[in-house]
């Protein structure tokens, strides 16, 4: 019963997926199409983490010779009888992802390369005494999984050459084109970009593609799958036969991520489908083409977590398997404007830009421009409609990648408040004299130059938190001060209770959220009521501390009024 099936957590082999007894979301829909919509050379980009490993995984099944036919049996190509018969089973395919193609250096990264072609060579290797071959070529097929001193040999223009030739060898034994499935293969030039060696690994890819997918008459076909579409002057120079579906293409756009149905589907068949409205306030949003879908490692470990305990709460999965690097530079790169625009996008507002689908790794931070585009790319935005003049309406998809920016934000806020030691002593020196207008002052400039990640659309209560965290991290700051968060003291809970250098003295805070900015004073005053009525001051008391300093602090957007009272 689909009750009883695992759940595919990381799992990316189709054949792993198939045999093994797990959840599989039918998305064999995608051989139909990539044979009707038929290309010599196939780019298709999208984020991370959106099942474009395990879909290139069933391409290699389904067409390669040889491969277990009943992996397919009860899903949705199976219904094609015409199709399978013509193509299922009758290609030689060769299928590795670049993912792990990386290294400090070029030296290294190369190996890495070298092992993963020498790696799918050995895959073959009845071509080492193939009678449909010459004794040269299986000369060269032995070259291409060559070992020496314990590393395989494959390097130079032999690496260079390898997949083609590879294609050749296979093609000439079984009489049958030979389809190529090559993914993540933008990887290696993120990689080598990072580590200072661009120029020499691109060089490398063009030559490879350039040989197996440019000239090649032993090709059938190619699949490539990336997160970027890298600038064709790049590394696809000359390549005329070449077809790139983005995440703004209609064709193709429910083959990667799962659909409202597939999601519905799946929730259903594990009892959980009370938990829909969180796992798509969650991990939905994202805009394919014309197709709204979800993120399916989201997804997936969501319910698996689910499923042994229903009371979890929806977790950040897809944003902890990345550094997210790309927000972190967007943030710090941000000017006031687009500090402002990155603030409307939190709030959930959308942003219109023009955007170029089509970069180079070693432009994309050299200007702003080239950022939003990238995030976009990437999957840290989405769009929602497309202006008359060409500009995506971008926002962010759901609420994981907004925790994303809000944490890169904090992070990076913190980094800039804390760089200024000597208005933070000031700060620090003010608040423990109860000096109201220098608090006041620090805190108004402190929040205009900041970013705000506060909820607009949220309740009083979540937004007056946001508030409270800001404030505390800022008093945290002070090293011999103990800062205590939502503290039961007298007959309540106190937002912030201080304890100073001053074994004698300590400071209560009580935090406001105004609507209005004419509203703060009246907020300020109810703060201070509320010390004194819930006798918050005797948890200071009880330790020694009789001098004690009351503060009513109410913000309202990106200012504060501050009131100080000594008890």
């Amino acid at each position: 019963m689909t009750e009883a099936l695992k759940l595919p957590v990381g799992i990316e082999d189709f054949a792993e997926i198939r045999q093994a007894g797990f959840y599989y979301v039918d998305k064999t829909k995608f051989i139909e199409q990539l044979l009707d919509g038929w290309g010599k050379v196939n780019l298709f980009t999208r984020p991370r983490r959106f099942g474009k490993t395990l879909n290139m995984s069933m391409l290699r099944y389904f067409f390669e010779i040889g491969a277990d036919a009943s992996l397919f049996d009860g899903l949705q190509i199976a219904k094609n009888k015409k199709l399978c018969e013509e193509y299922q089973g009758k290609y030689p395919v060769i299928f590795f992802s670049f993912k792990n193609v990386e290294g400090l250096t070029f030296a290294d990264a190369q190996y890495r390369l070298a092992e993963l072609i020498a790696g799918e060579a050995e895959r073959f290797a009845f071509l080492a005494q193939s009678d449909k071959l010459t004794e040269n070529e299986r000369s060269l097929y032995c070259g291409l999984t060559a070992v020496r001193e314990g590393r395989y040999a494959l390097a130079g223009e032999v690496l260079v050459s390898a997949l083609q030739l590879l294609s050749k060898l296979l093609s000439k034994h079984y009489g049958q084109k030979t389809i190529i499935l090559l993914d993540e293969y933008d990887v290696p030039l993120d990689k080598a970009f990072q580590n200072g060696y661009y120029k020499e690994m691109v060089s490398l890819i063009r030559g490879m593609l350039g040989q197996a997918l440019k000239t090649n008459e032993f090709l059938q076909f190619a699949v490539l799958t990336g997160c970027l579409r890298v600038s064709k002057e790049s590394i696809f120079t000359g390549l005329n036969n070449f077809k790139v579906l983005s995440i703004t293409d209609n064709r193709f756009d429910e083959q990667f991520g799962f659909t409202d149905a597939e999601v519905e589907q799946l929730l259903a068949a594990y009892n959980l489908a009370d938990h829909l409205d969180e796992t798509k306030a969650w991990y939905d949003g994202y805009r394919f083409g014309a197709a709204d879908v979800y993120c399916p490692w989201d997804v997936i470990n969501h319910v698996d977590m689910l499923r042994s305990n229903p009371s979890a709460k929806p977790q950040a999965y897809w944003i902890n398997t990345s550094g997210n690097a790309l927000v972190k530079l967007f943030i710090e790169m941000a000017d006031k404007s687009t500090r402002d625009e990155l603030e409307r996008l939190v709030a959930g507002e959308a942003i219109e830009k023009h955007i170029r689908l089509e970069l180079t790794y070693d432009v994309i931070d050299s200007s702003i421009d080239n950022l939003w585009s990238v995030l976009f790319t990437t999957g840290y935005l989405t769009q929602k409609g497309v202006t008359e003049d060409g500009a995506y309406k971008l926002v962010i998809p759901n609420q994981e990648i907004r925790e994303v920016y809000k944490l890169q934000i904090q992070e990076w806020f913190k980094k800039k408040v804390f760089a200024d030691t000597e208005q933070l002593q000031s700060f620090w020196q003010a608040f423990a004299m109860g000096d109201s207008e220098a608090v006041e002052l620090f805190l108004n400039r402190t929040l205009s130059n900041s970013i705000s990640v506060f909820d607009a659309k949220g309740r009083d209560a979540e937004r007056e938190n946001s508030y409270h965290m800001l404030l505390v991290g800022l008093l945290a700051g002070k090293a011999d001060w103990l800062v205590r968060s939502n503290v039961e003291a007298g007959e309540g809970f106190a937002d912030i209770i201080v304890e100073t250098d001053d074994l004698d003295a300590g400071v209560i805070v009580e935090l406001k959220y105004a609507q209005t900015m004419t509203a703060m004073e009246k907020s300020c005053a109810k703060a201070l009521a509320q010390i004194r009525a819930k006798r918050y001051a005797d948890y200071l008391h009880n330790n020694g501390r009789e001098k004690v300093l009351l503060y009513g602090i109410a913000f309202c957007k990106k200012r504060c009024r501050v009131v100080a009272e000594k008890l």
